[in-house]
């Protein structure tokens, strides 16, 4: 798989001039392709000082890291510092390789090789590599190969690759018990968190990894973020010195709060302005050649689709990755709605995976950072939580608008969760939706003032799956150490019962409730447009008891609805995590995509 040598139409992205900050500079970071990775370039207003690599860690920690990375990038552009942030082979939107028999190797060439599209595309005399996690270890790895290398910044790092994979090891049983993940539908088998699975080749030389065996590094500046609760961090900013590198320590407070979850992740701003600082002054003044002429951006093969990375948006850039298929093109475009805070590639890089599975069988489609998501920059004078608000309801339009400029119609959403509610209030709203796969959607209606992020830290489940939690050992071990917060647990345990107890009852009341009205009026709208709707349905997921309130436990009710179509998957999580969730959902958009001809 390489990288085609030439461009896709540009046409309904936007243009350097077309958007600007709250401060009137022009919007020009670029999304790009080179060497079968895509990432996203910030260059300067004047070149040839210092230009920085991100070289992002792995897993979660990089569903995580990604709107941290771009708040750097701002504050970069903002000193005249231009940066790349890109993913690595096999990561992201980036290509599959064929093989990974080279083990960590082929993520150090990554890292090489962007460094050199870097300097290509900004001008820039030295590059500085700002790693995290995983990533800070690459940067280690491959600062001696780098000769314009002008200093490195090394977030919480990791030191001990045999310690890493036993964190990662214990995170990933977090994740899976907070998802409520039966133990046949756990991944065990090598290193797995959150639906991502590390290669065997690269596990294997991550294992053996050990930067405090380094025993020569460029004599360049060197910053070490380091945790409180990690001496390795600072055991390891003290090897540097002694091999005659200036090192300077920055505690990283609030990492764990970064790290934890991307649905309720904190930006440490404080470390973002420090870390821009630092490089700032590794070249002060420095920047005087003249801004080089942009380059393509690029665009990405892959066999049987093409993937071409793209901005565009009506106020502020929002991006994401067009995937058509590299042969004629069938149905309609399949638009994809992220998940919470989620990037567009999707929780465990789900929705990469379905879309290039659409394009092999002619299926074109559109994945995106909402506002103020991910890589996309926030709306000047919104609100910092856009989940179910109205403006994500007009990221959808500004998307529906790029794919009618492209004259990519007809348009089916796909989105699960928040995306799930998305996808409903958008086909509702807009008429150009055809039709929509909405999966566990917690909510048809979100009531006016409620608290996003209480309702996001509490997480209530369904009552079922409380049930089988609490027959598992993991469950009771953890109420032993003191890990579950029994007040709030049986709080929601509580509202469950009384959400299932009166169900029957509440079946007969909703369509008179404010609530009811609100949702049945939605209903009733699609219906009159005839829009297809196919509603999926993890069997004990949370929203399904909300379904089930308004629809009858079978789903009864929907005969008032005959576009609408409903699918209930067994044994499946709320994310779908089985391998026969993700094609069940997979199956539900293909066939809706199909009912409709393509044009264009």
């Amino acid at each position: 798989m390489t990288m085609a040598s030439v461009v896709l139409p540009m046409s309904g992205t936007v243009d350097d001039g077309d958007l600007r900050d709250i401060h009137g500079r022009a919007h020009a970071a670029r999304p790009v392709a080179f060497c079968g990775m895509a990432g996203i370039f910030t260059p300067a207003p004047a070149a040839g000082g210092i230009a920085v690599l991100f070289v992002s860690p792995w897993g979660l920690e990089d569903l995580c890291v990604r709107k941290f990375w771009r708040v750097i990038a701002g504050h970069l552009a903002e000193r005249n510092v231009a940066s790349l942030r890109f993913d690595l082979p096999g990561t992201g939107d980036s290509l599959d390789p064929a093989s990974c028999g080279c083990g960590l190797r082929l993520w150090e060439d990554a890292v090489v090789q962007a460094a050199g599209e870097l300097m290509l595309r900004s001008g820039a005399a030295r590059i500085v590599l700002v790693g995290q996690g995983l990533g800070a270890a690459l940067a280690v790895r491959v600062s001696a190969r780098l000769d314009a290398l002008g200093g490195m910044a090394l977030l919480a790092p990791v030191v001990s690759g045999r310690f890493y994979l036993r964190e990662v090891s214990a995170m990933a049983r977090m994740v899976d018990d907070s998802l409520g993940l039966a133990e046949d539908q756990r991944r065990t088998e090598g290193v797995s968190i959150a639906g991502f699975t590390m290669p065997e080749a690269i596990a294997a030389d991550v294992k053996r990894l050990d930067l405090m065996a380094v025993n020569a590094l460029p004599a360049v500046p060197c910053l070490v973020a380091g945790r409180a609760p990690r001496p390795a961090d600072g055991a390891l900013a003290d090897r540097f010195t002694t091999l005659g590198v200036s090192v300077e320590r920055l505690a990283f407070e609030g990492y764990e709060a970064l790290t934890a979850n991307p649905s309720v992740s904190i930006i440490p701003e404080n470390i973002a302005v420090r870390l821009a600082d630092w490089i700032v002054g590794l070249a002060p003044g420095s920047a005087t050649a003249a801004v080089k002429a942009p380059l393509p951006g690029g665009v990405l093969e892959g066999g049987t689709f093409i993937e071409e990375p793209v901005r565009f948006g009506r106020e502020m850039p929002l991006y994401g990755v067009l995937c058509a298929p590299a042969g004629p093109r069938a149905g309609a475009t399949v638009l994809f709605l992220s998940t919470g805070y989620d990037r567009h590639a999707g929780w465990g890089r789900a929705t990469v995976t379905m879309a290039r599975q659409l394009a092999a069988r002619g299926i074109a489609s559109l994945r995106f950072d909402g506002a103020n998501v991910a890589d996309s920059p926030p709306v000047p004078d919104a609100p910092q939580q856009v989940l179910y608000g109205a403006g994500q309801e007009e990221d959808v339009a500004a998307a529906l608008d790029f794919l009618m400029q492209r004259e990519l119609g007809p348009v089916v959403l796909g989105g699960r969760c928040s995306g799930a509610y998305l996808s409903f209030r958008a086909a509702v709203a807009d008429p150009r939706v055809s039709g929509a796969v909405i999966v566990n959607p917690y909510t048809f209606h979100w009531q006016p003032g409620r608290d996003v992020d209480a309702a996001l830290q509490t997480g209530a489940r369904a009552l079922s799956d409380y049930g089988q939690r609490a027959l598992q050992w993991a469950t009771v071990r953890r109420l032993f150490k003191g890990e579950i917060d029994v007040r709030r647990a049986f709080a929601n345990i509580v509202k469950a019962a009384s959400r299932k107890a009166l169900a029957p009852f509440m079946l007969s009341l909703r369509h008179y409730t404010q609530e009811g009205r609100h949702v049945h009026t939605a209903f009733r709208a699609l219906r009159k447009r005839s829009s297809e709707v196919t509603l999926v349905y993890s069997e004990n997921d949370v929203g399904w008891e909300h379904f089930s309130s308004y629809f009858g436990k079978r789903g009864e009710r929907l005969k008032d609805y005959p576009d609408v179509r409903l699918v209930v998957i067994s044994n499946a999580d709320h994310n779908l995590t089985p391998p026969h969730a993700r094609k069940a959902y997979l199956d539900a958009v293909e066939q809706m995509a199909l009912r409709f001809a393509s044009r264009g």
